[in-house]
């Protein structure tokens, strides 16, 4: 069989297909276009702080005052970061903050998951009373004078407790790992039970091993709200020595430092100050976490679409 000249002109000037052989509109290319425009100017958004403080950091102090610092460094200076480092009092709140974080994040992590998996059983007793305790909770709290008195009088005043315990569930964590478990097949558990499993058996030999995606996504919720968290460490801890580093930086914002070097920061250099000095902290506070997210994209986009996604 020939092709006919014609048709093959003809077909050349059909538009181009997409990859399931769908024609694309020309609505589709202008919101394809305008999708870009829109998440372009978000990302510019996003990062234009990130990528001012990081200038400001490395910046000379008469250069921020006078407005001039923008994107790039002006007057490169790395003087304020020497002293920072070599604070004590900020490497041992920056310890403080890496096992505030790990211990809450790993007593977290367990009961969420633990709560998730029982809220996912439909034929559980009282399943709809638990649920309603917790979503509860998202609307209400007790207050903050009787969480303090709370906290107080179990002793967890000025201990990792106070930081993990009371923040330990967030509620709409816990509600997209209960849609997770929900999505997973049933015949896998049956099948389990049959073999011989008992509940503990299935969630910890089925179950986790096939939520890697959801709970890595739980991790950096958890992790990232600790690693961020202030007010308690402010309202719970009374010695500096126990404060994390957020409480390091807050009140280098507030103006009330507790940094040792303050003073000699004046003393090395006149034109290095408070502006500086605030900036080069916030850099080594968020930078542990620029660094972590990352490697954990990729399981936080699965795991949120299969804790949402119902079949």
């Amino acid at each position: 069989m020939t092709v006919d000249a014609t048709d093959t002109a003809r077909a050349s000037d059909l538009p181009a297909r997409g990859p399931r052989g769908i024609r694309p509109t020309r609505g589709y290319r202008v919101f394809q276009a305008c999708n870009a425009v829109v998440l372009t100017i978000v990302v510019v958004v996003t990062l234009f702080p990130f990528v001012n403080v990081l200038a400001r950091s490395l910046s000379d102090e008469g250069y921020i005052i006078a407005g001039q610092v923008n994107l790039v460094p002006r007057g490169f200076n790395l003087d304020t970061y020497r002293l920072v480092l070599h604070d004590s009092l900020f490497w041992t709140n920056y310890r403080n903050t890496v096992f505030y974080t790990v211990v809450a994040t790993t007593i977290s992590i367990v009961l969420t998951t633990c709560y998730a998996y029982v809220l996912s059983k439909k034929h559980l007793r009282g399943r709809t009373a638990l649920i309603g305790i917790a979503v509860f909770t998202m609307f209400f709290t007790g207050g903050l004078i009787p969480n303090y008195v709370l906290v107080t009088s179990l002793g967890m005043k000025n201990t990792v407790w106070a930081i993990a315990v009371p923040n330990a569930i967030n509620v709409f964590n816990l509600l997209v790992m209960k849609a997770f478990f929900e999505s997973l097949p049933t015949d896998l558990e049956e099948a389990a039970a049959v073999d011989g499993l008992n509940t503990y058996g299935i969630l910890l030999r089925i179950v986790l091993p096939l939520s890697k995606a959801i709970i890595a996504t739980m991790v950096l919720f958890y992790a990232v709200a600790f690693w961020n968290s202030w007010f308690a460490a402010f309202l719970y801890l009374d010695q500096q020595e126990l404060w994390p580093v957020t409480v390091y930086l807050r009140n280098l914002i507030a103006g009330a430092t507790g940094a040792e070097n303050v003073g000699a920061i004046a003393e090395a250099d006149e034109v290095q100050a408070e502006a500086t000095l605030k900036s080069v902290t916030i850099v080594l506070t968020t930078l542990p976490i620029l660094l972590v997210y990352p490697f954990v994209q990729r399981y936080f986009v699965r795991g949120v679409m299969l804790g949402a996604v119902k079949g």
